[in-house]
This record gives structure tokens, sequence and C-alpha cells, in this order.
């Protein structure tokens, strides 16, 4: 049985896609980060269709519907930062060639799950309650598919526009089709009362926000040309500092050709301001520089939002990416 098994009653399209991401995990990465990513397009559809508090934006498209204002503050921090690992890791795997490994599928799946999790408690017209205790486990997906080939780049590119121009087919069959404006007035009225409702109760699932944001953040990392393969990479030992060891251990340390330090990347909890980082950041920059003559740059992150910091020339900066 699929782990997303819990949306069978009133969400079964989001079963059938994300039932078929989880079966491809051990089979085929590429692909069930692709249908992570196809997944997650449906959901989002099927909120801004649902939620009558969601603007729809400029475009279409999953970046323009994910980043609209009343989208994000729909979600927490955790929340929207396991959007965008879905859909990253689902353009990476559609739009380039790098590799794409069983752990990124895995990591795929599980943010699905918690997202869908989310959407199936806030969203229910049953009682939410119904929803408490399911966790995923990684025992119910499938090891082996025999009859299953690989999809290339270009093959899920090609898959990629075919389900495009036939989701676009549907929404105007559907549009032709669809209940009067009245029944969809009352339907957005009682999906708003039934989430009114379901936010009184308290959230106790476990959405590991902390293996979201690290994984995130070295996706980043990567997709920029940091494999992050090496030991002094993650959590480097510095001394120098002002506490009673003289030691600490930066979140990650970005390194030149010649083994000088380039950057350095300090990492908060999502649920905090990035910028508490900022003197711890600094004083890792100092160590460094007192160790290799080089000052380094300063990037700081919560996975939700980046700062960079070039400390002798600029003040601080948001950005959107590393």
């Amino acid at each position: 049985m699929s782990n997303f098994q819990f949306l069978l009653g009133e969400w079964p399209e989001l079963l059938e896609a994300a039932s078929k991401a989880e079966s491809f995990v051990y089979n085929d990465a590429r692909s069930t980060c692709f249908y992570a990513r196809r997944t997650l397009e449906l959901a989002v559809e099927w909120l801004y269709q649902h939620d009558s508090g969601l603007k729809r934006p400029y475009d279409n498209n999953l970046s323009a519907l994910i980043y609209e204002p009343t989208f994000k503050q729909n979600l927490t921090n955790d929340l929207f930062l396991k959007v965008r690992t879905i859909k990253e890791i689902g353009n990476i795997a559609v739009h380039s060639n790098k590799p794409i490994s069983e752990k990124d599928a895995l990591r795929a799946t599980k943010e699905l799950f918690h997202f869908l999790y989310w959407l199936a408690r806030m969203y229910t017209l049953k009682d939410s309650k119904h929803y408490q205790g399911i966790n995923f486990d990684e025992k119910k997906i499938p090891r082996y598919q025999a009859t299953t080939s690989i999809q290339t780049t270009e093959q899920l590119r090609k898959l990629e526009e075919q389900l495009k121009q036939k989701d676009e087919k549907l929404a105007e069959q559907n549009k032709a089709i669809s209940s009067t404006d009245a029944e969809i007035a009352r339907l957005r009225q009682e999906i708003a009362e039934a989430k009114k409702q379901n936010q009184l109760i308290p959230d106790n699932y476990d959405y590991s926000e902390a293996e979201t944001r690290d994984y995130f953040i070295d996706l980043m990392l990567k997709e920029v040309g940091w494999p992050l393969d090496k030991p002094e990479d993650q959590e480097y030992e510095v001394v120098g500092m002002p506490n009673k060891s003289g030691k600490g251990y930066v979140d990650y340390v970005l390194w030149g050709n010649d083994g000088k330090p380039l950057a350095v990347v300090e990492v908060k909890k999502t649920r905090k301001d990035a910028r508490i980082g900022q003197q711890q950041a600094k004083l890792y920059a100092d160590c460094l520089e007192k160790q290799f003559n080089q000052r380094p740059l300063i990037f700081y992150t919560n996975g939700y939002q980046t700062w960079f910091w070039d400390d002798l020339n600029y003040p601080p900066r948001n950005i959107q990416g590393f």
C-alpha cells in the first residue's frame, strides 16, 4: 500500500500522481523527481481553485504560483521550503544532465508526503483528526519494477510537454461542464469554513524541518557547482572563537582551487531569522582569514532566506541563492 493512500477519499488525482513518484524511487530516481514536481503542480492548482484567499499571479507556471504572496503567506517557512525543494529537484531532473541519486528521489518523495499531508489535514471536509497518526514509512516504497525502463532527460522533457497539453485540454473540458458560479462559490465557502476549523486544532505532526533545510542548502550549493564531497566542506573546525574552547565549526566552507576559503555559509533554523547568523558567520570568517591570510565572503541562511555579505566593502543584502 502506498504512503499516499490517505489521499484516496478526497484527492484521488493527487494519490495517483504521488504514488507514481513513489514507485520509481529505487528504480528510476530521475523519474521520481519529475513526478514529485508533477504532483506538486497538481496540488498547487487544486489550492488555487479551491482556496478563495489565494490570488492567481500574472503567469500560470509553477514558480509564479508558489512565489505569489498570498500563496507564500498561506504556508509556514518550513512548508514553503519543502515546496521549493520539490520544485528545484524536479527542475534539475528534467532540465539538466546532473546526476540524480536515490537519496534525491527519497527526499523528493518525503517532502511531497509532508506537503500533501499538510494539504489534506488543512483542507479536509472531514474531521482533521482523521489524518492524525499518519507517518511516512520507507518500507512501503516498492523495491523492484522489472518492467520499468529508466527515462532520459529528453524523454522526461517530452513527457512534460505532453502532460502540459493534456492538462490544458482537461481544464478547458472541465470549464465547459463546470458547475455554476453559485455552486463553485458555495464549495469555496465550505472549504474556507473547514480550513478555519482545522487551523484551530494543534498540528503536532513532525515535518522534519532540519532535514529539509539541510538538504535544500546542499542542493542549492551543488546546483551552482559545489559538490560538497570533501570532509572540509562541512563542519570545518576553526580556532580563535570567543568561547571557552576557542573552537568553532563552520557549517559550510567553499574552497578555491588554491586551497583557500572563498566563502563561509552559516545555517540557522528555518523558524529563526537568518540574520541571527550574521555575527557567527563573521567570527568564522575572522578565524579563517587568520589561518589562510584570505578573507572569505559570507553567507548566512535559514533555507527560506539567504543573505550575502562582503563585509569589507558592502552591507549585507538578501539574495535568492548562492
